[in-house]
């Protein structure tokens, strides 16, 4: 036998086998073998894995690469770094029913922009391609696409109330009885066609983008408990997966809703997996809250399959001036994010309307002086809100007053005060001088002083905060928990607001910590737990399993720092700025379908311009 690639001298970890140091041989796009000293002669090319860890393909199980697949589907942000499977339309959005243009509509636009704050321009070019207009014609067309990584694809919950309601009844009003039962057999049908699964949202985040309907919710979020019950049910009698974010103000909903997973009230568990176990800043309750009911609905009393993701990572959001997903809870900055992203001109008469300067002061100061219960929650972290509006914890990373950069809202803030008194050090320019003395001569505290830099720099202005999972000790204990699943990565999704592609390789860098064995527990739990849970068969790299697997460099990796490896880069495919990691190093080489797609730093020439991925359905309907 010969073999197409040799990989020699690996230490391999895989699925619950003890870590072992092995050869792998991969031909036509499977491994034939496993063993010591396998012949290299009788490959046509060999890799010299010594020193270096192999392991299945990781999985990024939340993505919204739904719209990237259309322009640059071999994904190379997420491939880089080791993913080989990406699942899609998650959070209620997606592509299944086409662009859904009807009667002057634009679904795609309308439900991303804001959602996953990207432009809409570059949102629009990807509805332009869209050919496609059922669930059928959706999976014909992704087996076509020359895709990097695996794609796993679901129902999206607000496109199918678009599709039996139409786009105004779908976030007017409930359905009829024939309309749920239209939603019924469409999400039945697409589930046994292929789909894994169906996607809903509840966040107080995801607000539509085009007038007339900027203040209300995605479509997904005008669904009350007796369609999802319906829904949901279709998912457990299919046995597939249901994805979901929680309605996070309200904790009897939350548990009233995940009881749905329950198989002792229902019958039959359904396999849930939640947004998102984070250890949120502003509220110490979150987290505890969140592990008992993954801890209740599990029991034994209740039999669920549920599992919340886990982020294995700071939670660290950036923000184009007021423009970031943490302001659409909080209705004043919600309404400087109801512009388009260019329109300045209106978010500037939005600054200087004396009522909202009135209203924008009261939230920014709400609990931050005085003695009362917004002040004594602030203190005891069980605040509303997960923006702490901590000027000490907002660092600017982009302004045009460039020696602001690196600096934080609080320093700039004293800086100001102190250049306005004459007080300043030497190193003021007459430039910083002149901007202080026309935009912020009027500045007396800490509101007025957010209300001008929103004003002075509108979107040029690119500042970060750390909302949850600010102590990595716990962030770890989180990852290690075996009823939480590592996921939630976002990845496709808040262009320049987020950048967590190489989070599984961070989650394998906490997990090292505690040696091999916990680095065997983390691979299992970014591979097979993961495709077991969407039902599909990858995440092994067994005799016989297809040759989706990766090399990791365990020395890079332990001083490889993710959030000192973030950066601003131009993505031409959508002619725009796009924030992402550079794990150099780390990943030396990125095998899917027993292709090379990334070795040693550079894609293969071949890479995005053939398949190297499949569709992945699960096994049943495969």
């Amino acid at each position: 036998m010969t073999f197409d690639i040799l990989i020699k001298n690996a230490r391999i970890f895989n699925d619950t086998e003890e870590p072992v140091m092995q050869d792998i041989a991969i031909s036509e796009g499977r491994i034939v073998r496993r063993g010591e000293d396998l012949d290299p002669s009788l490959a046509r090319e060999v890799i010299d894995a010594s020193g270096k860890w192999a392991m299945p393909g990781l999985f990024d199980i939340h993505t919204h690469y739904d719209l990237e697949l259309e322009v640059a589907p071999g994904l190379p942000e997420s491939t880089r770094h080791g993913t080989t499977t990406v699942a899609i339309a998650n959070c209620s959005l997606g592509l299944a029913f086409g662009n859904q243009r009807v009667d002057n509509t634009d679904p795609i636009v309308d439900c991303y922009a804001r959602v996953e704050n990207i432009p809409k321009p570059v949102l629009k070019a990807c509805a332009d391609r869209v050919t496609w207009n059922t669930p059928e014609e959706y999976l014909e067309h992704l087996d076509e696409v020359s895709m990097g990584p695996n794609v796993i694809t679901m129902i999206p919950h607000s496109m199918l109330r678009i599709e039996s309601m139409g786009f105004d009844a779908s976030v007017s009003r409930d359905p009829t009885p024939n309309e749920i039962v239209d939603m019924q057999n469409r999400l039945r049908a697409g589930l046994r066609m292929g789909y894994a699964g169906f996607s809903t949202d509840a966040l107080p985040f995801h607000y539509l983008a085009n007038q007339p309907n900027c203040h209300k919710t995605i479509p997904t979020q005008f669904a009350k408990y007796h369609e999802l019950k319906q829904l949901t049910q279709v998912v457990r009698e299919e046995g597939r997966l249901w994805q979901a974010t929680p309605p996070k103000d309200s904790p009897v909903d939350v548990f009233k809703t995940f009881l749905l997973s329950s198989g002792r009230l229902h019958g039959k568990p359904l396999k849930t997996t939640v947004v998102a176990a984070l250890d949120v800043a502003t509220n110490r309750n979150i987290i505890k809250l969140t592990r008992l009911l993954n801890k209740l609905l599990n029991s034994k009393l209740l039999n669920g399959k549920f599992y919340m993701q886990a982020l294995g990572a700071s939670f660290k959001i950036w923000s184009d001036g007021a423009v970031t997903p943490i302001a659409e809870e909080i209705p004043e900055l919600r309404a400087l994010n109801e512009t388009d992203l260019e329109d300045r001109a209106a978010r500037q008469l939005i600054l200087q309307d004396p009522e909202y300067i009135k209203v924008f002061r009261a939230m920014w100061m709400k609990g931050k002086s005085g003695f009362n219960l917004a002040r004594l929650k602030r203190k005891l972290r069980l605040e509303d809100y997960a923006f702490d509006r901590d000027l000490a914890q907002m660092t600017i990373d982009v302004c045009p007053q460039e020696n602001w950069e690196g600096m934080t809202f609080e320093q700039v803030l004293e800086r100001v005060i102190l250049i306005k008194q004459g007080r300043a050090s030497d190193d003021v320019d007459s430039a910083e001088k002149a901007l202080i003395d026309r935009d912020f001569f009027w500045v007396a505290d800490e509101a007025d002083f957010m209300l001008q830099m929103l004003r002075t720099f509108d979107t040029q202005i690119s500042w970060f905060t750390i909302t949850a999972n600010r102590d990595l000790t716990t962030v770890r204990e989180l990852l290690m928990d075996p009823s939480l699943l590592p996921g939630f990565n976002d990845s496709g999704a808040h262009l320049t607001n987020m950048a967590f592609y190489d989070v599984n390789l961070r989650s394998l860098k906490l997990a090292a910590e505690g040696g091999e064995g916990d680095v065997a527990y983390m691979v299992k739990r970014l591979t097979k737990d993961a495709a077991d849970v969407f039902g599909v068969g990858r995440g092994t790299i067994y005799e016989g399993d297809v040759a989706d697997l990766i090399l990791v460099d365990p020395e890079v990796l332990k001083n490889y720092d993710g959030e000192a490896n973030v950066e601003r880069i131009y993505r031409e495919e959508f002619q725009h700025q796009q924030l992402v990691n550079r794990s150099d190093g780390v990943v030396p080489m990125v095998m899917i379908g027993g292709k090379i797609a990334w070795k040693e730093g550079s894609f293969s020439d071949r890479f995005g311009q053939e398949k190297f991925g499949r569709l992945l359905k699960p096994e049943s309907a495969a």
